[in-house]
C-alpha cells in the first residue's frame, strides 16, 4: 500500500522560514517602492498635493512604518547574500542553518544601530 500523504513538504525549519520571510519582505519593499514612485510623481502634477502627502508622512505611525521598512530591507539584503552564497558556494548548503543565524545576527546588530536614532527622531527625543 502506498503511504498516505502528509499534505506538505515543509516542516517549519529555518530554511522554510527564511524563504517565507524573504518573499514577504520582497513584496513589502515592492509595494513601498510603488507608493514612493506615485507620491514623488505628485510633485510634477501639483506641488501643493505633494506637500500635503509628505505632511501626512510626518506622524509617529509612519515613523514606525519606516522602522519596519528598514528592517525589511536589511533582512532582505542580508538574506539575499545568503541565498547567493548557497547558489554559488558548493559547501554552503551544508551550512545553511549557520548562515541564517549569521544573517539574523547581522540584522540585529544593524537594527540596534538604526532603531535608537530613528525612534528619537520619531518621538522627538
Amino acid at each position: 500500500m502506498p503511504k498516505a500523504s502528509t499534505g506538505t513538504l515543509y516542516r517549519g525549519h529555518e530554511g522554510m522560514w527564511s524563504w517565507v520571510a524573504h518573499r514577504v519582505t520582497g513584496v513589502g519593499i515592492f509595494f513601498f517602492l510603488l507608493v514612493h514612485v506615485l507620491d514623488t510623481s505628485l510633485v510634477r502634477v501639483s506641488p501643493e498635493a505633494y506637500n500635503a502627502v509628505i505632511g501626512t508622512y510626518k506622524t509617529p505611525i509612519m515613523g514606525l512604518g519606516e522602522c519596519a521598512l528598514v528592517a525589511a530591507i536589511v533582512f532582505h539584503a542580508f538574506n539575499g547574500l545568503r541565498i547567493i552564497a548557497v547558489d554559488f558556494w558548493k559547501g554552503a548548503t551544508k551550512h545553511q542553518r549557520l548562515l541564517l543565524w549569521i544573517v539574523l545576527a547581522l540584522w540585529v546588530v544593524t537594527m540596534a544601530g538604526f532603531l535608537p536614532r530613528q525612534l528619537m527622531n520619531v518621538f522627538g527625543g
